[in-house]
C-alpha cells in the first residue's frame, strides 16, 4: 500500500474507463484537490458537470467500497443533503484495468463557516438526520474507530520513519508515549453507530444548507466523532458551540452526553493517524510534493509542542453542554 502511486493512471486511461460506461465527456479534465485518492470534474455531452473518483488501490476492498456507496445512497433516499454516486447499468462502483472508480453529480458551494452559530445549528440538524439513519446497523466490512488502527499500527509507523530528525527523537517519541498511554485509558465506548468518519468543515459544501461530500473514511464509531471537528477557539467558544450543535442534534437523534469525555481521546488519535498517514504514503510523488513540510525538522518540533498541549487536554475536565 506504502509504494503504491498513480503513474499509470493516464488521462487517456481515465476517459476510456469513464466511456465505458456510456457516459460520453465533452470537455477536459479538471483535477480536484485529492491525495488519497484521484478525482477529476468534466462536462458531460448534456452540458452538466460531473465528478470521476478513482479510488486508491490496495485501501478498501470491493465490499468496503460498496458498503460505503450504500450508505450514501441510504441517505440520499431519506432526503439527507449528501452527494452520492451515481448508479449507472445497476452499479455505483465501476472498475477499468485494476482501477475502481465511481461518477458523482458535480456541487458546488462556498466554504462552512466553523464560527458560525447558526451554520453550526444547521449543522447539528442535518448530523442529527445522518445518525438517525446511521443508528439501524452497523456497517459489516468497514472497519470500527479503534486504539489498534488509530495508536498502535501508527506508532509502529512512525518508529521506522527516517523523516522524523535524530536529534528530536527522544523528545518526540517520548511525548507520543504519554499521549497515547493516556488516550488508550480514556478510550473506551461500546456505544457506536454508522459515522460520516471525516466530518470536517472541508467536507461540507454549504448553499442554502450544508451538502456533505466525501465518505470515503465512513467507519463505525462513537457518535462524537462527527461533531467535535465542527468545534473551534477556546474552551469557552467550543462549549457554545458545542451545546448549539448537540441540541440541534437531539432533534433528530438523542445524545449520548457520555460521550463528551471520548472528544480529546479522539482528538488524540486523529493527530496520531494522521502522522502515520503522511509517512505511508510518503512514496506516493503528490505526497512529498504537497507536504514538503513533513520532512522538515521544524514540522516535527512543532507535533512536540502540539502532543504537549494535547497531553495537557487530556488531563482537562470535558467540555460541558
Amino acid at each position: 500500500m506504502s509504494t503504491f502511486n498513480f503513474s499509470e493512471l493516464t488521462p487517456d486511461l481515465i476517459l476510456d474507463a469513464i466511456e465505458s460506461e456510456g457516459v460520453l465527456i465533452e470537455s477536459g479534465l479538471l483535477a480536484l484537490n485529492s491525495y488519497e485518492n484521484r478525482v477529476y470534474q468534466f462536462i458531460g455531452q448534456d452540458n452538466k458537470r460531473y465528478v470521476a473518483k478513482f479510488y486508491r488501490p490496495q485501501r478498501w476492498s470491493e465490499a468496503q467500497l460498496n458498503e460505503e456507496h450504500s450508505f450514501s445512497l441510504e441517505l440520499a433516499e431519506h432526503e439527507v443533503p449528501v452527494v452520492a454516486p451515481m448508479v449507472i447499468n445497476g452499479k455505483s462502483l465501476h472498475q477499468y484495468q485494476g482501477y475502481q472508480f465511481a461518477l458523482f453529480p458535480s456541487v458546488g458551494g462556498r466554504q462552512f463557516e466553523v464560527d458560525n452559530l447558526d451554520q453550526l445549528e444547521w449543522m447539528g440538524r442535518f448530523i442529527g438526520r445522518i445518525h438517525q439513519v446511521a443508528k439501524t446497523r452497523l456497517f459489516s466490512h468497514r472497519p470500527t474507530i479503534g486504539i489498534e488502527d488509530y495508536l498502535v499500527k501508527s506508532v509502529a509507523e512512525l518508529q521506522n520513519s527516517q523523516l522524523i530528525p535524530q536529534s528530536l527523537h527522544e523528545a518526540f517519541f517520548t511525548i507520543l508515549e504519554q499521549v497515547v498511554k493516556l488516550t488508550s485509558e480514556r478510550y473506551h465506548t461500546t456505544d457506536i453507530i454508522r459515522l460520516h468518519g471525516d466530518c470536517h468543515p472541508g467536507n461540507i459544501l454549504w448553499r442554502d444548507g450544508p451538502t456533505f461530500v466525501d465518505l470515503d473514511d465512513c467507519r463505525n464509531g462513537p457518535a462524537v466523532q462527527d461533531l467535535w471537528m465542527m468545534l473551534s477557539g477556546d474552551r469557552q467558544s467550543q462549549s457554545l458551540q458545542l451545546s448549539t450543535i448537540v441540541e440541534a442534534y437531539d432533534e433528530f437523534c438523542e445524545f449520548n452526553p457520555t460521550q463528551l469525555s471520548l472528544i480529546e481521546p479522539l482528538r488524540a488519535m486523529r493527530m496520531v493517524h494522521y502522522m502515520a498517514w503522511l509517512h505511508r504514503r510518503w512514496q506516493d510523488p503528490a505526497f512529498p510534493q504537497a507536504f514538503a513540510w513533513f520532512a522538515e525538522p521544524k514540522y516535527w518540533e512543532q507535533q512536540i509542542l502540539a502532543l504537549k498541549e494535547q497531553f495537557s487536554a487530556l488531563h482537562e475536565t470535558e467540555l460541558r453542554i
